[in-house]
């Protein structure tokens, strides 16, 4: 049974109203999705005194189960159908769940335990997903367009970035008036909770979610692995999964690559990580405008051997206690931040097409579920550094000095892990099957079978 009949065709192109409308929702997200990969594994085990390896085997642990829930997640939401819409609906269930489960892990006392980490992080993470696919879902279907989906994700980064800035200036504001590391990390939390109901409150006032025509997905797990199998999908969650692992090593170990490898104190390191984000807020425009010229795929791949290049150069060559030339490295850096995220995500709104066109059913959410899943897994193998920072002796309390090999094992880990990873995913990306012309045969065909917008 389908959703609805056919409606009229889809717009091709959707005003910078309605967009921004839509991109409101990212700004607590990704003001959570920040402090969830970089700030609170460092703050549980030096602020509240949970053990290293404890932190690291908790993340570990919960985010490979949030990749197993993700797809069943996925599939749930496929087969929703309420005359609210499908996505808008899912968006709602989660927000509750992460408000309550924010309050519980940035309001926490020093002293608190390993469970409270585990049981809190959990109903978190489930929030997050459910909230994380209905969002991405609902923006690959605001237009068919192969270039209008690289705009669309484009303002989808641009406050992404935004959120992440200004989760970012609030430590920096409050350490700077004087509170505690801990107290700015209590305001952080306090900042989402109250920003997530209202920026949702604008999505759903302001933005239309189009109706899906095809059936709901089927077929079960066999079905699920066959079409991971594809070429198309194989190449883009391989490229997703050396991405996320990537930059979650380097979000896991900045605070202390830059503070004990580099001489920096944590006010400097936090300017140093907000000029980062900052940098792929100006860039992100940039990778969208290019992948107009040179096809996604390409344009992705660029980013991740600039990226590579970048990276090498900021953290090799910049002296150590050179605040100024820190400050400019990494901007050059961060100016590659945005690429993945909105390319990956637009080149999955594509795939989508595709699938549907091979399988004759919608798997949007699925799709954008086994997405999120692989950027996960590199996630959670990033915050594995942790375990092998405890096995070469690595203090992690503040103000602890470790010895100089302890240090060189920290570089290693921060520099030459990510830049081979970045690298192994512009290599993937060299061949990929689905180009711009290709998608707008299939936008032909899907049209001439389902009556949609080509």
């Amino acid at each position: 049974m389908t959703d609805a009949a056919p409606p009229a065709p889809v717009s091709q192109r959707r005003s910078n109203r309605t967009l921004a409308a839509f991109a409101a929702s990212c700004l607590p997200y990704a003001a959570l999705g920040l402090p969830v990969y970089v700030t609170l594994p460092e703050f549980y085990a030096s602020h509240v005194g949970v053990p290293l390896a404890a932190v690291s085997l908790i993340f570990l642990i919960v985010r490979l189960a949030d990749i197993v829930v993700d797809p069943v997640l996925g599939v749930v939401i496929d087969r929703t159908s309420t005359k609210w819409g499908r996505y808008r609906v899912w968006m709602a269930i989660g927000a509750p769940i992460l408000m309550l489960s924010v309050a519980m892990l940035f309001f926490v006392a020093q002293g608190a335990s390993a469970t409270h980490l585990a049981v809190w992080l959990v109903v978190m993470y489930l929030g997050y997903s459910i909230s994380l696919l209905s969002q991405m879902s609902w923006a690959a279907v605001l237009s068919p367009d192969y270039d209008q989906r690289s705009r669309i994700y484009g303002w989808w980064q641009v406050f992404n970035i935004l959120g992440v800035l200004a989760v970012l200036l609030i430590p920096v504001a409050a350490q700077g008036l004087g509170h505690s590391y801990v107290e700015a990390v209590r305001m952080q939390g306090g900042f989402i909770v109250v920003l997530l109901p209202l920026a949702l409150l604008v999505t759903f006032l302001f933005t239309p979610e189009p109706r899906n025509v095809t059936p709901p997905p089927h077929g079960g797990l066999g079905a699920t692995l066959r079409m991971i199998a594809k070429p198309v999908l194989r190449r883009l969650l391989i490229s997703d999964l050396m991405l996320g692992a990537a930059r979650g090593l380097i979000g896991v170990l900045f605070f202390y690559f830059f503070e004990q490898a580099r001489g920096f104190e944590r006010e400097q390191t936090s300017i140093l990580l907000l000029v980062y984000f900052v940098a792929g807020l100006v860039g992100a425009p940039v990778w969208a405008a290019l992948a107009t010229r040179i096809g996604k795929h390409r344009a992705l791949a660029v980013g991740s051997v600039y990226f590579a290049v970048s990276f090498a150069a900021a953290t090799l060559l910049v002296p150590a206690g050179n605040f100024p030339a820190a400050l400019a490295a990494i901007f050059g850096t961060g100016l590659a931040f945005g690429a993945a995220d909105l390319l990956l995500r637009a080149m999955m709104a594509d795939a989508s097409d595709a699938v549907r066109l091979d399988d004759g059913a919608d798997r949007t959410g699925l799709l954008f579920s086994i997405l999120n899943a692989t950027s996960k897994m590199g996630y959670a193998l990033s915050v594995g550094a942790f375990a092998v920072l405890e096995w070469i002796g690595f203090d992690a309390q503040p103000g602890a000095v470790n010895d100089p090999g302890v240090i060189a094992g920290l570089q290693w880990l921060f520099i030459a892990a990510p830049v081979t990873l970045l690298l192994i995913s512009a290599a993937v990306l060299r061949i990929y099957p689905l180009t711009p012309d290709r998608h707008a045969e299939i936008r032909a065909r899907l049209a001439a079978r389902d009556g949609e917008a080509a």
